[in-house]
């Protein structure tokens, strides 16, 4: 009696390779087909294919809103009454004004003299000695005049003059001969000048200005 022992596991292994190897061999190859560029006009159009128009929101209705302006009534308080009662005593001379608080009021002093009040000037401390009206010249006139004046004044020993400039309400450029005066005695005439300021309102106010001479 004889027997064999010997175990082989895998013995039809090899033949089953076999067999699933020829069945690969025998199925058709998949086509690999490349993927097919586009421009973005033609991907936005198939995108919007199945895009469909809803009707209701073709035409949205606006309503323009009507804001009724709010008027406010009118009322003058005690503090406003007040103030157009002065400006009416003022327009009508019952009234006197500050003139150092108006934007015409003029004031210069050399830095040279640092001594010296503008305010001690407008007040008529000093005594007016000579005046000199400029009315009526022109701007090449005014500084010729006006230079010989300072320097007459001078030569007679005058510390304080006078210049009547007017204030230039007529002129539709303002108060030129004014604005050229001051830019006069602070500028190149500044070496006879100790110091200039509008006149107080009894001696021509806003429309002359006194002037403080060096002495001779």
């Amino acid at each position: 009696m004889s027997s064999d022992f010997t175990n082989r596991p895998f013995e039809g292994l090899g033949g089953l390779l076999k067999k699933k190897v020829s069945a690969a061999k025998q199925q058709p190859k998949k086509m690999v087909v490349a993927p097919v560029e586009i421009s973005d006009e033609e991907f936005f159009r198939q995108a919007m294919l199945q895009v469909r128009e809803i009707k209701e929101f073709t035409q949205i209705p606006y309503y323009q809103r009507h804001i009724k302006p709010v008027r406010r009534k009118c009322s003058t308080t005690k503090d406003e009454e007040e103030t157009l009662n002065a400006l009416r005593e003022i327009r009508d001379g019952k009234r006197a004004i500050d003139i150092r608080n108006t934007q015409e009021f003029i004031e210069w002093s050399n830095p040279a003299f640092k001594n010296i009040s503008t305010v001690h000037i407008h007040e008529g401390r000093y005594s007016v000695q000579d005046f000199l009206d400029l009315h009526g010249c022109t701007l090449s006139e005014a500084e010729l005049i006006i230079e010989e004046f300072i320097k007459e004044s001078m030569m007679k020993g005058f510390r304080c003059v006078k210049v009547i400039h007017g204030r230039g309400l007529r002129s539709p450029n303002g108060p030129v001969l004014k604005s050229a005066i001051i830019k006069w005695l602070s500028g190149r005439l500044r070496k006879y000048v100790i110091a200039f300021t509008t006149a107080p309102q009894y001696d021509g106010g806003l429309g002359a200005m006194y002037i403080l001479l060096k002495k001779g």
